[in-house]
């Protein structure tokens, strides 16, 4: 399952790029997030801070999604009451193979109940894994209402220390059907990253669930080669049947045949899932103060 701090890494690369200086590992990364969504975590559970003066240095802005983000990776208490935590946001993204994404997995907080001896079971850290990287950029402050920016991703496994900048980059700035992300576009963008899993042959092109699967086709036709992939988002997105995606994926291929005549075309269809994180720059952004304003100390 891909993690906000996969996201993180993603946000810091492109940013890092920009500003022509190194940027934080993934590692570094996932070390900074646990601390800084534990100091968010004392600070909404500190009565008195509305009688003392915050050290914006040192002390996380209360963004609302930033408060979700922070939720879904902090462990649970059940003393007097309990933490604030809910399930981040985790689905299936869309985009295309030719140029479209990129995935890599890293390590999330697990969940834990002081009062509960039936908690869940960690999850089990990723260290590599197929991925894509989608660039949005965020329409009237809606994190749903979204145009893409650009997304490329792989379907060979890759360390995500080094697969997530290096595919973040690549998408942002290698994408041929977009410019290259300037800098300029940074506070108006999303990151979602897609890692990929559970690859298995269809028995045919109907054959795989809306909303659940991504399909990576392949077919000759007239003695050309074609192939395409939509990740499990697409379809669901766009409101299509399962014959409209098909026929939509063998068109971004390349196939220009009659509509009508698509069954008549051999196909080779692989199914698969992939579990996706977003994060808005806003929320990279005040992450990144509290890192910077820690340094300053």
């Amino acid at each position: 399952m891909a993690t906000v701090e996969h996201c993180l890494c993603c946000f810091e690369a492109l940013v890092a790029y920009h500003e022509r200086r190194k940027p934080m590992s993934l590692s570094e990364i996932e070390k900074s997030w646990v601390e800084y969504i534990n100091t968010v975590d004392e600070n909404n559970g500190d009565s008195d801070d509305d009688d003392q003066e915050a050290d914006i240095s040192s002390k996380p802005p209360q963004i609302p999604a930033l408060r979700r983000l922070a939720a879904a990776t902090l462990p649970s208490s059940t003393t007097s009451s309990s933490t604030s935590l809910a399930t981040s946001s985790s689905s299936t993204s869309a985009s295309t193979s030719s140029s479209n994404t990129t995935l890599q997995s890293g390590i999330s907080t697990p969940a834990t109940s002081i009062a509960s001896s039936a908690s869940p079971a960690p999850p089990t850290p990723v260290y590599e894994s197929p991925l894509f990287v989608t660039w949005n950029v965020v329409r009237d402050s809606d994190d749903d209402d979204v145009s893409l920016r650009g997304c490329i991703g792989t379907f060979e496994a890759q360390p995500l220390s080094s697969g997530l900048p290096s595919y973040a980059l690549t998408s942002a700035l290698q994408d041929t059907r977009f410019h290259p992300i300037s800098r300029a576009e940074l506070p108006s963008l999303q990151v979602a990253v897609t890692l990929l899993t559970d690859f298995e042959p269809a028995a045919d092109a109907m054959d795989w669930e809306l909303g659940k699967h991504g399909l990576r086709i392949s077919f000759v036709y007239r003695g050309r080669r074609y192939g395409a992939t939509y990740l499990p988002d697409v379809a669901p997105e766009q409101g299509w049947t399962k014959e409209e995606t098909v026929v939509s994926l063998m068109r971004k291929a390349g196939w220009e045949g009659s509509k009508s005549r698509w069954r008549e075309v051999e196909l080779r269809v692989v199914r698969y899932q992939g579990k996706k994180e977003k994060l808005g720059y806003e929320e990279y952004k005040a992450w990144r103060d509290w890192v910077d304003g820690k340094k300053a100390e």
